[in-house]
């Protein structure tokens, strides 16, 4: 892991009488767009490519919004916004694309990291078909951005505010959007495993603990599946170092598992990673029951579908001061 010092623009934060006439605007106080200090770079192997990746965090200017730029063997590079718009497959990962163009796989960990540290802007520089898999969760990410720095900028920062409930899929697999004063998640899963079973947790994005809650929580897989994923194409990066391997007695890694509940809270952070391609944070209520990126997916589409179901609102500076380090709180 490196740290480079060389920036896309200048990010340097706006001076005390500069910010302060940011923030109080025409528009009353409002919460600034955020971006990265400086660029820093990693590399690792995708999880279900196998593939070799190297990756460099980038910042951006504001209204740009999270941008991957894929960049091919041949040198040819092609930018890809962050968007539920260009979601091309949502087969056990979330991968992003052009129309017969190339595409970047995998990339819920690292946007459910940019989300959870409140980045608004930031370039990903990408050499590689899919987002390195690293210990198989966020908080590598979220370490790479707080050893980048972040910077506010003049920009003012929004969400989308969801106005009527949609939801999304069947009875026994479904996705709700909904209106809420504070953004909330609430997540179960049940899996015919003795491991594993039901869990269910719901979180406050207030004065809360993402970063210890939530971002260490890794993916995970059964051993008995790993056959049959790696001959269709998937999970050809697997190991104990990247994801919890789960058996019909335990899980194989050694030191087990991060959290009691870890299955449920990973599926929390992939939702908050997939959320993101909504273009900013999200002010309602998420419930996931035993759902996946396929729904979460379904559910920004039929969201944006209906005007009347959402708009956009300046978040006012107090709701910002309010949140802790992009962290959120638990409330079961």
């Amino acid at each position: 892991m490196t740290v480079m010092t060389t920036a896309l623009h200048d990010p340097r934060p706006l001076s005390a009488p500069a910010f302060a006439a940011a923030r109080r605007g025409s528009r009353g106080d409002v919460a600034l767009q955020r971006t990265l200090k400086s660029p820093i770079r990693c590399a690792g192997i995708g999880l279900h490519s196998g593939a070799r990746a190297e990756m460099v965090l980038k910042p951006a200017q504001a209204n740009t919004g999270i941008v991957f730029r894929r960049i091919e063997p041949t040198g040819r590079s092609v930018d890809i916004a962050a968007s539920w718009q260009n979601v091309v497959d949502t087969r056990m990962c979330t991968r992003i694309g052009l129309p017969g163009g190339p595409s970047v796989a995998m990339i819920e960990h690292l946007m459910a990291a940019l989300a959870g540290s409140e980045i608004d802007n930031a370039l990903i520089e990408i050499e590689g078909p899919e987002v390195p898999v690293m210990d198989g969760s966020s908080a590598p990410f979220m370490f790479l951005i707080e050893c980048a720095g972040t910077v506010e900028q003049s920009a003012p920062r929004r969400a989308l505010k969801i106005i009527k409930e949609i939801e999304v899929g069947t009875p026994d697999k479904l996705v709700r959007l909904g209106p809420s004063a504070t953004p909330t998640i609430s997540y179960d899963i049940d899996f015919d495993s003795p491991v594993i079973r039901r869990q269910q947790a719901e979180m406050k994005f207030i004065n809360g603990t993402f970063k210890s809650e939530i971002s260490r929580a890794r993916t995970f897989g059964f051993l008995h599946e790993l056959d049959q994923l790696r001959a269709a194409g998937l999970a050809r990066g697997g190991s104990l170092d990247n994801a919890v391997v789960v058996t019909a007695d335990g899980v194989m890694n050694e030191g087990g598992l991060r959290y009691d509940d870890e299955f449920v809270r990973h599926k929390m952070l992939d939702a908050v990673g997939d959320l993101y391609l909504a273009g900013g944070p999200i002010l309602g209520r998420f419930h996931g029951h035993r759902s996946g990126h396929h729904l979460h997916h379904a559910a920004l589409v039929q969201l944006f579908a209906d005007p009347s179901a959402w708009r956009w609102v300046e978040i006012p500076a107090v709701a910002a001061a309010a949140v802790v380090d992009g962290r959120f709180a638990a409330t079961a």
